[in-house]
């Protein structure tokens, strides 16, 4: 059993909001946390139940009668039709933590959501596992703060990429029999049945898995819609609502360009990453770490890791992460600019062991922002931090992903 980062959040958000709902993918882990912690008074229900989910979409106000708070209602997007009901129980009570929600299908969870319990309600997003979760080393975890970032244990490169290749989910990590094969090909039709065809209208498996494939060969890249479009056999507008699933969901996050109107020529594009680095190189068909690791995009690999460890451990401690990158119409490009307190900390990542000012050329096109730059830093393999000059840092990754 993992500790999870989330944990200490979780018991925040049930002492102060009515209804707390724990979003994420597919077996993220998000009823095995909750029931781990959920007070021995709560009850549990499951909308898996197909008996349940009748009852709670068709008579939802017997459904809450005959199942009283506190109450675990596991799956809750099946039934939309509750929360307009769930609504009118705790106006009428001054109680916490009366209701728990867990959803993996967020496109039309939090549309419900922001109808219904605006204000009512905690929501914190799971992820699969992060670095420090596996490691059973959560105790002393910070958040990773550029403006104050510390040496953290070094991290084994070779080890790193076994890590990257597996991915993050609990089930595949907690047991050295599954298949790590078998596990990935049931998710996937797990996911194309349960969850993208009750939301979009797919007749072609085929396709769907096709793009699924496409958008994990383009990790830590520019997205280009038509491309993933012509390589799939699919429409532009097809391939956007399909993206839009898949960021939605939880599987795919896209970081923003940084946008500055004293900065000409930018790209509006966004950059596309797999939030689980093992999921993204099954579907990219790589067969074992050590080859991923010594290919031509282990760098994209390393830097969609990255981004996703940030992204999880800010979700796990419901605090918005404020990033983006730069690129311009002349190619220059800064892989990642975290703005906090106005103030933007520039950096590139790199898989490399000897890190150089020139890899950091590109920070002084933000001078012309006219806001504080902070001292920025390389992202790289060398596991000392150490200072390149008065402005940049050689930062180890393991500051980044597991900051103490």
């Amino acid at each position: 059993m993992y500790e999870r980062e989330a944990k200490k959040v979780l018991e925040e958000v049930n002492n102060t909001f009515k209804v707390l709902l724990l979003t994420g993918p597919r077996q993220t882990g998000k009823t095995t946390l909750l029931r781990k912690i959920m007070p021995k008074n709560m009850s549990y229900v499951t909308l898996d139940d197909e008996q349940l989910r009748k009852q709670a979409n068709d008579s939802p106000a017997l459904f809450l009668e005959e199942h009283p708070a506190p109450l675990f209602i596991d799956e809750v997007q099946y039934a939309p039709n509750l929360f307009s009901y769930i609504k009118i129980k705790v106006d009428n009570e001054k109680k916490y933590g009366m209701y728990w929600l867990t959803g993996s299908q967020q496109f039309k969870l939090m549309k419900n959501v922001s109808e219904s319990l605006a204000g009512r309600v905690g929501i914190i997003a799971l992820n699969t596992l992060t670095y420090s979760e596996l490691s059973n080393d959560i105790s002393s975890k910070k958040l990773f703060d550029p403006a104050n970032i510390t040496k953290s244990n070094s991290v084994d490169i070779n080890n790193l990429f076994e890590i990257i290749f597996k991915g993050g989910y609990p089930e595949l990590c907690s047991n050295s029999k599954l298949s790590r094969h078998l596990f990935f090909e049931s998710y996937i039709n797990t996911y194309i049945e349960r969850d993208v065809k009750d939301v979009l209208n797919i007749s072609d498996n085929l396709s769907f898995t096709r793009f699924l494939t496409s958008i994990a060969s383009r990790t830590g890249e520019e997205l280009n819609y038509s491309a993933i479009a012509s390589e799939v056999g699919i429409t532009v507008p097809t391939a956007k609502s399909w993206l839009s699933i898949l960021v939605s969901f939880g599987l795919v996050y896209l970081l923003p360009p940084y946008m500055n109107s004293k900065l000409k020529r930018l790209t509006h594009v966004p950059k596309l990453y797999f939030m689980d680095t093992g999921l993204c190189a099954y579907l990219a068909g790589w067969s074992d770490a050590k080859t991923l690791q010594l290919s031509s995009t282990s760098g994209h690999y390393l830097e969609t890791y990255i981004i996703s460890e940030l992204v999880k451990s800010y979700n796990a401690q419901g605090v918005d992460i404020n990033i983006s990158y730069y690129r311009d119409k002349e190619k220059n490009e800064i892989d990642l600019i975290f703005e906090k307190n106005n103030t933007l900390y520039p950096f590139e990542i790199k898989k490399n062991s000897n890190p150089d000012v020139s890899m950091a050329k590109n920070f002084k096109l933000l001078n012309a922002t006219n806001k504080k730059i902070g001292k920025g830093g390389i992202i790289c393999t060398y596991n000392d931090l150490i200072s390149l000059n008065d402005d940049i840092y050689s930062i180890p990754i393991s500051s980044v992903i597991n900051p103490k």
